[in-house]
């Protein structure tokens, strides 16, 4: 990953293309609705302006090469665990903070760095192993500390925190080391972010039934299962992302993409709603926190980064 070689490949021109072209058709529709139905856009607006700029970001981030984007993921999963921490209150505890955000930073490390027994880019051994050794730091700091009143809580917490925004999400920024590194990244948030869009769009046109009304009440089974199929359709209508993949793993991903997806979302709904919060932040307007953006992408990411592993291996033959 290159500028030159994001500029010569066909699959990022074309992901450019449609980034920039959605945003338009929306922005006109937008316009449309607000000039000729004279219905109110104030929300969608909100939400527009939160997608441009993080659209532009993404694509700068890939554009600039391997590094750049490990650095980016990085920056994500940082942000994401402290607006995590801050809702939890484990910002308080400065030392399983620390550690958590240390344990983070090594599993960008481990993408970044070239493997010592193969010689190809990324670490995926340490990438591997890193979460049995940050788990263990964490567990230790009740013991160093000789106190074990509110361990329990939150050390699990931290653990959660750890796993759930540095190593699981961490599998997004690895996919920058493989062969297909365009392809693979650029479907995978096209797609997923497609699944939330197709989610709340069914939801709103056609929903009646709550999926899960304790947890997220704005939830529809009619907009799950349109998302889903709109999951489905996906993989085979952006197929030139991986040319290589074949039918059945085709469906796989879709299935990938459509319920992992929308659980990774119901299960940061958990964590708000047993907090009481609506959003985990503000800092994308239109949107909440960075959390609240990347939620369905935590299920998804280590999901489909084994299955591209397991079927075509990270690296060329």
């Amino acid at each position: 990953m290159s500028p030159s070689a994001a500029w010569a490949s066909d699959v990022f021109r074309t992901y450019f293309a449609l980034s920039i072209g959605l945003i338009s058709v929306v922005t006109a529709l937008l316009v449309g609705i607000r000039v000729c139905l004279h219905k109110r856009t104030d929300h969608a607006w909100r939400s527009l302006a939160g997608w441009m700029g993080m659209v532009p970001l993404v694509l700068v981030a890939l554009f600039l090469g391997r590094g750049a984007t490990i650095v980016f993921f990085a920056a994500i999963s940082l942000r994401a665990f402290h607006e995590y921490a801050r809702a939890t209150a484990l910002i308080e505890d400065r030392w399983l903070v620390a550690i958590a955000q240390v344990g983070i930073v090594a599993i960008a490390a481990s993408q970044w760095l070239t493997d010592p027994r193969l010689g190809v880019p990324g670490w995926y051994g340490l990438f591997m192993a890193l979460p049995a050794y940050v788990v263990l730091a964490l567990l230790v700091v009740p013991i160093v500390r000789d106190r074990s009143t509110g361990a329990l809580g939150s050390t699990s917490v931290g653990i959660m925190g750890f796993l759930y925004f540095g190593w699981m999400f961490g599998h997004v920024g690895y996919l920058a080391n493989t062969e297909h590194a365009y392809g693979y990244l650029m479907f995978l948030i096209f797609a997923v972010a497609l699944n939330d869009v197709a989610a709340y769009t069914w939801g709103r046109l056609f929903g009646r039934r709550a999926l899960r009304p304790a947890i997220s009440p704005n939830k529809t089974w009619e907009g799950a299962v349109g998302a889903l199929a709109i999951s489905m359709v996906l993989p085979w209508l952006l197929r030139f992302s991986f040319p290589h993949v074949n039918g059945a793993e085709l469906i796989a991903i879709g299935l990938i993409v459509g319920v992992a997806g929308q659980l990774g979302d119901l299960v940061i709904s958990v964590i708000k709603r047993d907090l009481g919060i609506k959003d985990m932040g503000s800092a994308i307007p239109g949107h909440g926190g960075v959390l609240d953006r990347v939620d369905s992408l935590i299920f998804v990411a280590p999901l489909y980064f084994h299955l591209i592993r397991w079927t075509h291996g990270l690296y060329p033959a």
